[in-house]
């Protein structure tokens, strides 16, 4: 069985669409991450930090899904990563209202000692530097590395950014900051110039049209799955990134062939996780639900065609 290494935010969210509101419901990347990789036979850890106002049913969801928590730090007398955020009615745009970092503010990952072997390293979308001092921490180079990230650090921390880049094999990116990243508007020749820089695999993630995973002169594209509803959209990009992860640590095969199914797995547990507020969804998710939209993904995508 694969280890699965995950750093990222555990978070409460406050979220409002066009369906409805929910209250200080579980959220965070690395929350996303897990639940969407639990999917997968994997030994899994999140790394992250809460504060004492985090509860006790909150970490019995991780461990109910068989996910290590003893990378987790609970600060005494702290508060958790609090994020509040309205979307608009077409689901594709977002204000943020409130971001309370607390205890984020000072997180400084320490990687579970039974988990510095890890097969699979998934960091989220964290400080350029926290992502390099995990990597630091690692006992021997991971089969594969893979990191996201966004334009606040291409923003405000480049240099940090470009050190992370040099050392991981997987950025997953969404179409506008890999045009930021590079200044091409084109995402075939942005992609060639982020492998430049590092990544020998470049995904970029269109929301609701879907992944494109890039590597040398190869391309794959997955569509997302039309979906009757969607309720709301936080944490659809992590989960895709936490199926694309499970998926590559469970089978251990990181040819470009076993990405292009990772790339569908996450695609398929993201349609799940749109589906309800934050992570109700994952929660509740079984396998067989899974398993039947993966057929479903292959009806969208399958055809014949006779050349003459």
């Amino acid at each position: 069985m694969g280890k699965l290494l995950i750093v990222g935010s555990v978070a409460f969210d406050d979220i409002e669409t066009p369906f409805g509101k929910s209250d200080k419901i579980l959220g965070g990347a690395g929350t996303f991450i897990g639940l969407a990789a639990s999917q997968f036979k994997v030994q899994s850890s999140v790394v992250s930090v809460v504060g004492e106002d985090f509860p006790q049913s909150y970490l019995d969801i991780f461990t109910d899904h068989k996910i290590d928590i003893s990378g987790i730090d609970i600060v005494k007398g702290g508060k958790t990563f609090y994020w509040k955020g309205k979307y608009h009615n077409d689901l594709n745009s977002r204000d943020t209202l409130i971001t309370e970092l607390n205890t984020m503010a000072d997180f400084n990952p320490v990687v579970p000692n039974n988990f510095k072997d890890a097969d699979v390293v998934m960091l989220g979308n964290l400080h350029p530097n926290i992502q390099l001092g995990v990597i630091d921490q690692m006992e021997k180079r991971p089969k594969l590395i893979i990191a996201d990230t966004m334009n606040f650090w291409m923003n405000n921390t480049w240099d940090e950014l470009m050190e992370v880049v040099k050392r991981i094999d997987v950025i997953t990116i969404n179409d506008e900051e890999a045009r930021q990243m590079t200044n091409e508007y084109s995402l075939v020749k942005a992609a060639a110039k982020i492998q430049e820089m590092g990544p020998k695999y470049v995904v970029i993630k269109k929301g609701e049209h879907g992944a494109l995973l890039f590597h040398k002169e190869h391309i794959f594209f997955a569509p997302a799955l039309p979906l009757e509803e969607v309720f709301d959209p936080t944490g659809a990009g992590d989960t895709f990134a936490g199926g694309f992860a499970g998926h590559l640590a469970e089978t251990k095969n990181i040819s470009f062939e076993s990405m292009k199914n990772a790339i569908i797995h996450g695609s398929n547990l993201a349609s799940f996780c749109v589906e309800r507020f934050g992570t109700e969804r994952m929660i509740n998710l079984e396998r067989q639900e899974v398993d039947s939209r993966l057929l479903q993904f292959k009806e969208l995508t399958q055809f014949n065609i006779e050349l003459t």
